[in-house]
């Protein structure tokens, strides 16, 4: 493993930030530190950076103990969501800096400067100023100028959070492309699940201080070890006593299966080719998610007459689950 934090706690006065953490995270990966904002997934990162100090525990790094390590001596990079940029240098004297501060040879540092612009596709704008530089341009100068120095581990601090929803788009496709041709361990704290999902090879949810799943996105999405962990990674509703995803869910028109629930149309949303049926079912709203095929097949309209079910797929597949855990 690439990082161990072991029974990692902090207080800030009487607020507790991390109670107990233990995390693994593997090396060359890309480790996304989940949850909501206060959870504590910040705190865990400054701490693995040295930028903040352990009440109790310990953190290694590559094998090295740096529980007491100052962060100049961890060789991690890290990105703050705000960029940090030098605003008087120009793009290649930023990506520069900590080169230039460890008195490489100038030919060396020109040689990877130039390295890092193409590989962040900032090749035209080396002599610009950060202000001339677009919100996301911004975020490419500062990957680079922490991959300069060619840390062990990258960390990233809300990279995308003040980005317009387009680039943070463009920003997550490009940032998988530059882990997977670079392999340097990255951890990454964000609240924004389909940014985890999308771009993690594992994901660590952090709530109110402690770990409460770490997983592939497949693992965390399909088999969330709480309703925390459920209603946090994705859309969630609620038929009967049970918690279920909105696409998990199947309209029938009504007496087609005698074992499901039975309810009104109330509202229809359509967003896209996805369409979002709201079902009044008893005293419960329902919420259905359909593609356009399956809505227009079934000629809904508020006021329908409708049935509720599980897929069949769907709750065959948890009936294999539990019995595979029960063996």
């Amino acid at each position: 493993m690439s990082i161990e934090i072991t029974g990692v706690s902090k207080r800030f006065g009487d607020f507790v930030a991390l109670d107990d953490v233990s995390v693994s995270i593997p090396s060359g990966g890309l480790t996304a530190l989940l949850g909501p904002s206060g959870g504590g997934k910040s705190t865990l990162l400054r701490i693995i950076a040295g930028l903040e100090t352990a009440d109790t525990g310990r953190v290694q790094i590559e094998g090295v103990d740096a529980t007491n390590l100052s962060p100049q001596k961890r060789n991690v990079g890290f990105v703050f969501q705000h960029y940090a940029a030098f605003k008087h240098l120009s793009v290649a004297r930023n990506v520069a800096f900590g080169l230039e501060i460890r008195k490489k040879p100038k030919a060396e540092i020109r040689e990877r400067v130039d390295e890092l612009l193409k590989l962040v596709h900032l090749s035209q704008f080396a002599d610009r100023l950060p202000a001339q530089l677009s919100g996301g341009q911004r975020q490419r100068m500062a990957l680079a100028r922490a991959l300069a120095v060619q840390p062990s581990v990258l960390l990233l601090d809300e990279p995308f959070g003040a980005l317009d929803a387009k680039v943070r788009k463009e920003l997550r496709d490009w940032l998988r492309r530059l882990h997977d041709e670079v392999h340097v361990t990255t951890v990454f704290v964000t609240h924004d699940q389909e940014e985890a999902l999308e771009v993690a090879d594992e994901i660590v949810v952090i709530n109110e201080g402690r770990v409460e799943q770490i997983g592939s996105p497949d693992e965390l999405y399909d088999r969330p070890a709480n309703d925390f962990v459920m209603r946090f990674l994705g859309p969630v509703t609620e038929l009967g006593d049970r918690l279920v995803r909105p696409h998990d869910l199947q309209l029938l028109p009504p007496g087609s299966d005698p074992g499901a629930a039975s309810g009104l149309v109330k509202r229809i949303t359509r967003i896209g080719f996805e369409i979002r049926v709201e079902v009044a079912v008893g005293e419960q709203t329902v919420t259905v998610t359909l593609n356009r095929n399956e809505f227009l097949a079934l000629g809904l309209h508020a006021g329908s007459e409708v049935q509720v079910r599980v897929a069949p797929e769907v709750a065959g597949a948890e009936s294999r689950s539990q019995v595979v855990g029960a063996v």
